[in-house]
């Protein structure tokens, strides 16, 4: 009995050992993939028709303005003023009546001076990979500024890469929040279940629905 439960344990901690070599050589090789399409001055982002804005909480749990929120705002109305951006695509998470990250993003940027004519709301971001997904295949978008916090934007490149989407990223500003490093975490274990839902059991999009190609305004 006593052998059996030592080789039970030598093989948990085996698979454990092994799993956790296999997230960190899936990160490893998603950076390298990505790193050097990533711009982190707002001025030097590559001029691109459509960017993509990841939608994210405005407010924080424990109260007061969410900073990662304010800063994709603050980037994506800057990009558009810079003539770095010609379209902005909002997409985030609509799942209740309480809950419209898009409708959020574009009150935001209105007070930001933004014109409606520069905004389309995609209401069926419910994540990166659909946000990605939608873009291309809903909106018509195959290239792309991707719009969002460095830390985030490797995964979001990845998933455009592996759907042909020609992509770059520009990520805002980030002076951090406390518990970032939960976030820093918990993105390193989804770009490891990204690299399945690509390549080992072909996820799909919560809703892709008909397509609704982005009009440039002239």
């Amino acid at each position: 009995m006593r052998r059996l439960l030592k080789w039970l344990v030598v093989a948990v901690a085996g698979g454990a050992i092994g799993l956790a070599l296999a997230i960190i050589g899936v990160n490893m090789w998603i950076l390298q993939q990505t790193q050097s399409r990533i711009e982190h001055e707002t001025m030097l982002c590559r001029s691109e028709p459509v960017g993509l804005v990841f939608g994210t909480a405005q407010w924080l749990r424990q109260g007061g303005p969410n900073p990662y929120y304010r800063a994709r705002m603050e980037t994506a109305a800057e990009l558009l003023r810079l003539d770095r951006i010609q379209h902005l695509l909002l997409s985030g998470d609509n799942r209740t009546r309480y809950y419209n990250e898009p409708i959020s993003m574009w009150r935001s940027l209105r007070h930001r001076n933004v014109d409606d004519a520069h905004m389309t709301l995609d209401y069926a971001g419910f994540s990166t990979f659909d946000s990605v997904v939608r873009a291309r295949e809903v909106f018509g978008a195959d290239h792309l500024a991707l719009i969002s916090q460095a830390w985030h934007l490797p995964r979001a490149l990845f998933i455009a890469d592996a759907l042909g989407i020609d992509a770059t990223g520009c990520a805002v500003p980030d002076d951090g929040v406390e518990g970032e490093w939960r976030l820093r975490a918990r993105e390193w274990l989804a770009r490891a279940a990204t690299f399945g839902d690509l390549y080992l059991w072909q996820r799909k999009p919560h809703f892709l629905g008909p397509q609704e190609p982005i009009r440039l305004a002239p």
